[in-house]
């Protein structure tokens, strides 16, 4: 079966969207909106009482496009068979040492801006079926808007760079659309590059010869060439390679269906099918593919959600 029109966009805006890289070096770009450069950040934590000792907890009711909430769900008993259903995908969980469980919660940053519903089923230690439910409310994000005229090749891909860029985007497809059921990662996510807490361009739309363009949908983070690149946290490299739009590529999976994506390195320094620690050193900062200048575009899938990565560290889910 082949990719659903949804998973198309997705890997074609995650590899499309370095074009943001490529016409102009991070932080010069002149917009016509104000850039946003925090992540998306959700309302105040709301909870809301299941019954039966059960407590469903997100850490907010309402977020932007492109942001990241954590569902918590507590319960006094056992609850087995636990299942959320949030728009359209049931979302893994997985149980921390108080007996807690946990789900991420990942709002793509093309998502329409609306009410959500979100649904929990389960099974009691009493015999008795768990259902509860909450709505998420999906605000419209602010992100940047650039207009440039540029020359032709800048817009679209030769035939020959393109038939190379879609065998890359199914490749990927291939690789977001897989579920580890485990989790791979311990403790809290970091920044990539040590000393730095930002980044910009992510959602950033650019409008090329009055074309508009995919959306951004990654972070980038300025820096030297030759800067060691950290992974964000415990994982398996499911990919090692050049690519056509993003060059040197790391992508990590994390488990659970989080992954996060490494580009325009000016080498890499793991292998396909290598476990790494947190902080272990995936390659270096270069401006391979489509870039002007040193830096890493730094990317975050969560269950297929292209979500603003400052969103995982700052929610700090361990």
């Amino acid at each position: 079966m082949g990719p659903s029109p949804r998973s198309r966009k997705i890997l074609k805006t995650t590899l499309a969207g370095c074009l943001t890289c490529l016409l102009s070096p991070p932080g010069q770009a002149q917009t016509t909106k104000t850039k946003v450069p925090k992540a998306p950040v959700a309302a105040a934590p709301a909870a809301h009482d299941c019954g039966e000792g059960v407590t469903l907890r997100l850490t907010g009711s309402s977020v932007q496009q492109g942001g990241l909430l954590e569902l918590t769900l507590a319960a006094t008993g056992p609850v087995t068979k636990i299942r959320a259903d949030w728009a359209s995908s049931a979302l893994p969980f997985w149980e921390d040492d108080a007996g807690l469980h946990h789900a991420l919660v990942g709002v793509d940053l093309e998502r329409a801006p609306g009410k959500y519903d979100l649904s929990i089923t389960g099974q009691l230690a009493s015999g008795a079926k768990l259902t509860c439910s909450a709505q998420v409310d999906v605000k419209a994000g602010q992100f940047a808007i650039e207009s440039l005229k540029v020359a032709p090749e800048y817009v679209e891909p030769n035939p020959e760079e393109r038939a190379r860029a879609d065998k890359e985007s199914q490749r990927i497809h291939e690789i977001f659309a897989t579920t580890t059921p485990e989790r791979l990662w311990a403790g809290k996510f970091r920044m990539p590059l040590d000393g730095n807490k930002t980044g910009h361009n992510f959602g950033k739309r650019r409008v090329l010869n009055g074309k508009p363009m995919s959306p951004h949908t990654g972070l980038d983070i300025s820096a030297p060439a030759g800067t060691p690149i950290h992974v964000a946290q415990r994982g398996r490299v499911v990919l090692a390679d050049n690519l056509f739009f993003s060059g040197n590529t790391v992508i990590v999976d994390h488990g659970l269906g989080v992954y996060t994506f490494y580009g325009h390195m000016k080498s890499i320094n793991v292998a396909e099918g290598d476990d790494v620690n947190a902080g272990a050193v995936v390659g270096k900062v270069g401006a391979t593919g489509r870039a002007t200048g040193p830096h890493l575009h730094w990317t975050l899938v969560v269950d297929g959600a292209r979500v603003n990565p400052l969103g995982i560290v700052w929610l700090g889910p361990r």
